[in-house]
């Protein structure tokens, strides 16, 4: 009983470091009116629509980032092998 204490309060800290999407969205709003776009028109539509294909690419490119540097690792190390006794 006493570990999942531990664990529950864990994944609270982690809950509250992730941005919903209602608040990633109001973020992307806001950007686009400092822009100067008025909410409603295509050119703000246009905005948030440029501003989530950046955050597709940066993750894109994060991915291909994290997959370049994780080849595997080959480890040499030879073996020796004795010749049999007894001859």
């Amino acid at each position: 009983m006493k570990p999942t204490i531990p664990l529950i309060v864990a994944l609270a800290a982690l809950a509250g470091c992730t941005t919903t999407l209602e608040e990633r969205r109001a973020a992307d709003e806001a950007v686009c009116r400092d822009y100067g776009f008025r909410q409603g028109s295509e050119a703000f539509a246009e905005c948030l629509q440029r501003i989530e294909l950046d955050r597709r690419a940066e993750r894109r490119a994060s991915m291909a980032s994290f997959e370049r540097s994780s080849w595997p690792v080959v480890i040499y190390q030879p073996v020796p092998v004795l010749p049999p006794r007894g001859n």
